[in-house]
């Protein structure tokens, strides 16, 4: 019997489709009726992460309702840290927490953990055996920079200033943060195909807060080896790179780190990406995710001007970052409706 193909996947290696793929960000998550019901059974939002049961029908239940062409993994980038040995916890209403923080202390000080990947890994390969044959299941993780950002600071901010000053005081011992992020996150990624993923994706969620120079040695460098080393393990497996806030730099990271798709996020116009990256390289994005909140007329404008920037170029359509809490279940159908031609 011939394979079901996968229009996503079949994308991500260069093909073009009158109507594009699509799969959100964060789709398995919060905007979900039953995700709040599910997660009130569970605890906590890391107890769900490392549950694989759990996770698995998270990751599961958006594709069960939309029907969407990928399937992202349900999880979280801080598992790394975890697994290289600091603490982790949510607070509630304020975020995650990972101690102790890297810019007081050794990154020598920590004890790794690797298994805390294992549920992971266990997650992945439940999905895959569940997943419908005509959807590409994703994996991801986060990109080194970003990581790196919570690792040193114990916390998230909204200039990574605490990352920042230590990669300009102590670049030595920045560099052997990024480092031992990158070694993991080719393990753990590499794991995720082994147990089912068809593709990855790599999240740069705070690449936009680098000078030129440091984006050159934060972002571009270490997602440049992850790639080539990837690569090396697993030659068939496509990666998706997304460097939030990259603008400008969005070519040379394009250039530089070898991904084979790129995401745009919301603030980049489309059809300035289209004119500006390599000819025939694959582009997801990039709808605002407000406007999927708002609906109406304004969200028709937005995706009709997405679908139109691409004429010849692959294009998987998607949000310029993740869906958020309070987008109308409604708003989602009427977006894959409208993408979809129906």
């Amino acid at each position: 019997m011939k394979a079901t193909p996968k229009k996503l996947l079949a994308t991500l290696r260069g093909e073009r489709h009158e109507r594009p793929p699509l799969w959100l960000m964060r789709q398995a998550g919060r905007y979900l009726p039953e995700y709040r019901a599910l997660r009130e059974t569970k605890g906590g939002f890391l107890e769900l992460c490392y549950d694989p049961e759990a996770a698995a029908e998270v990751t599961l239940q958006p594709i069960r309702r939309f029907g969407f062409d990928g399937s992202i993994l349900f999880s979280d980038i801080l598992v790394i840290p975890h697994a290289l040995g600091q603490n982790l916890w949510f607070e509630a209403g304020e975020g995650p927490r990972l101690a102790p923080p890297l810019v007081d202390t050794a990154l020598s000080a920590l004890e790794a953990a690797p298994q805390r990947l294992d549920p992971i890994y266990a997650t992945v390969a439940r999905v895959a055996a569940a997943l419908p044959p005509e959807t590409t299941f994703l994996g991801f993780a986060g990109s080194p920079w970003t990581v790196a950002t919570y690792m040193v600071a114990g916390q998230g901010s909204k200039d990574q200033a605490t990352a920042r000053r230590l990669a300009y005081g102590d670049p030595v011992a920045f560099q052997a943060i990024i480092d031992a992020i990158v070694e993991l996150s080719i393990t753990y990624l590499s794991g995720q195909i082994e147990n089912g993923v068809d593709a990855v994706q790599l999240f740069d969620s705070w690449a936009g807060s680098l000078s030129p120079a440091q984006y050159e040695q934060w972002v571009i460098a270490p997602n440049a080896e992850i790639v080539r080393r990837l690569r090396t393990l697993h030659p068939d497996t496509p990666i998706i790179g997304f460097p939030k806030g990259a603008g400008g730099k969005l070519r040379a990271y394009a250039d530089e780190t070898g991904v084979d798709a790129v995401g745009l996020d919301e603030t980049v116009d489309p059809a300035w990406a289209d004119k500006t990256l390599p000819t025939g390289l694959p582009v997801q994005g990039n709808l605002d995710p407000l406007a999927l909140v708002a609906g109406g007329p304004a969200l028709d404008a937005a995706i009709d001007r997405i679908l139109a920037a691409f004429p010849s170029r692959p294009h998987i359509f998607n949000l310029g970052h993740g869906i958020v809490p309070d987008t109308p279940i409604a708003h989602v159908e009427h977006l894959i409706k409208r993408v979809r031609g129906g």
